[in-house]
């Protein structure tokens, strides 16, 4: 499929590519910086929570929901990342699938200065653009075409994909136990770890 056919599909034929692209950016600029927004919220609201419970009803709720969401794995792994990698992880976030939202997440609740983000998320948005106007949107049109064409060629294909996300998950699992097995064992005389200086 062309450029100029994948475009027709979502009624921006005649529309330069550069103008697509420029909204795909658009899009993303706006996502990631809301999702750092939530982060700063987060970080601010338990600073300023602390142990006062105070607000009506329903914004304890979103506290406590916020809280869950703020302990997940997912949500700490986010964290980690931005404590390691510093901007580059929000950089690299965009080229991603999985971690984006919690990286974002983590700068904002690592309170990243707002600049320093701001200018990792553009060559990453950049990135994000041009992957998702051409090849994803491709990729995504052409299983759509799998499954109008033949419908078990779409069911193999999901069978395949979730095979190899299965793999990872068991290894990464696999991994961790063992990690944590050896963190066990030599337990008894290790040092506390601290976090690393934020960049």
């Amino acid at each position: 499929m062309t450029s100029s056919e994948l475009l027709a599909q979502y009624g921006l034929d005649g529309m330069p590519v550069a103008v697509a692209l420029t909204c795909l950016f658009g899009i993303v600029m706006a996502r990631s910086h809301l999702t750092y927004w939530a982060g700063r919220g987060v970080e601010r609201g338990a600073r300023f929570e602390g142990e006062r419970r105070h607000g009506p009803g329903w914004w304890q709720r979103t506290v406590d929901r916020t809280g869950r969401l703020a302990a997940t794995p997912s949500a700490r792994r986010g964290v980690a990342l931005v404590h390691r990698w510093g901007w580059i992880a929000v950089t690299l976030a965009y080229v991603t699938v999985g971690i984006q939202t919690a990286v974002f997440v983590g700068a904002g609740m690592l309170r990243m200065p707002y600049l320093r983000f701001t200018l990792a998320s553009i060559p990453g948005a950049v990135m994000w653009a041009i992957i998702w106007g051409t090849v994803g949107i491709g990729a995504v049109w052409g299983a759509l075409s799998l499954a109008a064409g033949s419908p078990w060629g779409l069911a193999a294909l999901a069978v395949v994909v979730l095979a190899v996300v299965r793999a990872v998950m068991v290894g990464r699992r696999r991994r961790t136990g063992r990690r944590l097995a050896a963190v066990a064992a030599g337990s008894t005389h290790a040092e506390p770890v601290t976090a690393p200086e934020h960049r």
